[in-house]
């Protein structure tokens, strides 16, 4: 560990495992069963407990609580984990809890996730890559957030919801089932808008891909089919849209129902 990277008034327990690399700053606190991976940094008066790994080329803000024990009251101070992966950034005052052994015992955040202040990762959540939480957007427990989903400021999602890929929600949504991949959602409880068209034309879906999404959201939504008929609807169409398959997959693995 070089010392010289770790500001002489952060507490860094001797047994954490903390890459050579790494920088640590003020008054930061970093528990025995954390381990960092190289090039992150960790702001100033950022606590970072429990059973704690973080990979690579994280960039942390001040303020930060990571790892900390879960806010359920079943918890009894089980060995149980959060993971973290490469390239992610993490604003201030954000609160990543660890998961709970009635789950799968781990609350995990994937990799070059873009994660504004005040968020709130509650237990057994599951982050996946390249995703988007604006200020003071907040996951219950056991939340799934699938790739490049987008959640706009004051986003609340309630427990074990599914957000599909590339979905993205406006400011002060209030999410009480599962959203669709593809889908734009808003309101309190969220509604479905339309797809994220803009979000998929910057990651280059072709306008082919877009107008067959185009119309699984109107077999889904606006052609007066059941939900097992659009999913049939919308299997026809794979055939011609491999893109389709993750909308696919996420009804048919659906628990909470979809917004509607």
């Amino acid at each position: 560990m070089t010392q010289a990277k770790i500001h002489s008034t952060a507490i860094v327990d001797p047994k954490a495992s903390v890459d050579s690399s790494v920088e640590i700053g003020p008054y930061a606190i970093i528990g025995p069963n954390v381990e960092i991976g190289s090039g992150t940094t960790v702001g100033s008066h950022t606590v970072i407990n429990g059973h704690t790994s973080i990979g690579k080329n994280n960039q942390i803000f001040q303020f930060s609580s990571l790892g900390e024990a879960p806010q359920d009251k079943k918890y009894k101070n089980e060995p149980t984990r959060l993971e973290i992966g490469d390239g992610n950034t993490i604003r201030e005052f954000c609160t990543f809890n660890r998961g709970t052994i009635q789950d799968k015992g781990v609350t995990k955040i994937g990799n070059n996730n873009w994660v504004m202040a005040y968020v709130h990762i509650a237990h057994d959540c599951d982050v996946g890559n390249n995703t988007i939480l604006a200020n003071n957007s907040s996951l219950a427990g056991h939340v799934d957030m699938h790739d490049y989903a987008i959640l706009g400021g004051f986003t609340l999602v309630h427990q074990f919801c599914k957000i599909g890929a590339h979905v993205i929600t406006a400011v002060n949504t209030v999410v009480f089932k599962d959203i669709p991949p593809y889908v734009t959602a808003a309101g309190y409880d969220a509604k479905p808008h339309g797809i994220n068209s803009e979000g998929l034309k910057r990651r280059g879906f072709t306008p082919e891909a877009m107008l067959q999404i185009k119309r699984a959201y109107k077999a889904l939504y606006r052609n007066g089919l059941t939900l097992e008929e659009a999913k049939q609807e919308i299997a026809k169409q794979q055939a011609n849209c491999p893109e389709l398959g993750i909308l696919l997959e996420f009804l048919n693995q659906s628990t909470r129902g979809i917004v509607r």
